[in-house]
């Protein structure tokens, strides 16, 4: 196995959770000690613990087949519980990380820090992180490999980057086994709990006018009970029922709109539509995601 072998599963993992960890990147992380994989993890959801501290967790719980006793996403508490382990515990073991340890405390400790202090054998990076007054925690750290997979790594970062200057704009499509896109209801339990998930997430959830005049739909997260988006409806004629469903889930807010100037805000806009929508939106469009 080589270092190339190791990084692909920790993008393999992040990619699992790519938009859902907005505002923060999708990252990925992988541990590994005399060419045993312990943990391959990823960061999941802004606010809570990040890929090498996921992976850390679950390398300790591997190694010594212990559990731990409190939640692995409170990431003031995991740290705190690896700096309280022996100092030589993950001293034989190599870390890859998908994007630089960050250098900077914020909703969560530092990565860098936590890692200069378990001194792992190994440290290996697939790209530097790109955000000014993020990055630099590679210097911190003693054994340091930078840029293996780094195109990968990048690709996997590109989200992250667009919302940083305009809107991220994500173009969710279901389509049957032989390619239509009309037709009939084509969700599974298991795409719409992903697309909820993405609904909670999202700044706004965008939407066709015929959409709404034709389906009269909710779009709420009732899946994984999770607040409801703000809506926008683009729509030359502000024509819609007030008494569907869409217009009377609380706390959220529904606009009708003819353009489109608010995608040059930073952001991350999930769309939800047809043929026609994507048409309308095809200039717009950063990916397409397909069911």
């Amino acid at each position: 196995m080589n270092d190339e072998f190791y990084m692909q599963l920790a993008l393999n993992e992040a990619w699992k959770y790519q938009g859902l960890t907005y505002p923060n990147p999708s990252v990925g992380a992988v541990v590994v000690k005399d060419g045993k994989i312990l943990a391959i993890e990823a960061h999941q959801k802004s606010g809570t613990s990040h890929a090498e501290v996921m992976a850390l967790l679950s390398a300790y719980k591997t190694l010594t087949q212990k559990s731990i006793n409190f939640s692995t996403s409170d990431a003031g508490e995991a740290h705190s519980f690896l700096l309280g382990l022996d100092n030589n515990f993950f001293s034989e073991c190599t870390i890859y990380v998908t994007l630089e340890p960050c250098a900077h405390t914020g909703k969560t400790p530092s990565c860098a820090s936590l890692l200069k202090t378990l001194a792992l054998k190994q440290v290996v990076i697939g790209i530097k992180d790109p955000i000014e007054g993020h990055a630099g925690g590679a210097s911190s750290l003693p054994h340091v490999t930078m840029g293996v997979l780094e195109k990968e790594c990048s690709e996997l970062l590109e989200p992250f980057m667009i919302w940083q200057n305009r809107a991220f704009v994500l173009f969710k499509l279901a389509q049957t086994s032989n390619g239509c896109i009309g037709g009939g209801y084509l969700s599974s339990k298991t795409s719409l709990t992903h697309v909820h998930q993405l609904r909670e997430v999202c700044t706004t959830l965008l939407i066709g006018g015929n959409t709404v005049r034709v389906d009269r739909p909710t779009l709420d997260c009732r899946f994984t009970n999770g607040v409801a988006p703000d809506i926008c409806i683009y729509s030359k004629k502000d024509d819609f029922d007030r008494e569907i469903p869409l217009f009377s889930v609380p706390n959220r807010e529904v606009k009708v709109t003819s353009e489109l100037t608010f995608l040059d805000r930073p952001s991350f806009v999930l769309v939800e539509g047809g043929e026609g929508m994507l048409n309308a939106l095809k200039e717009k469009i950063d990916y397409l995601l397909i069911y």
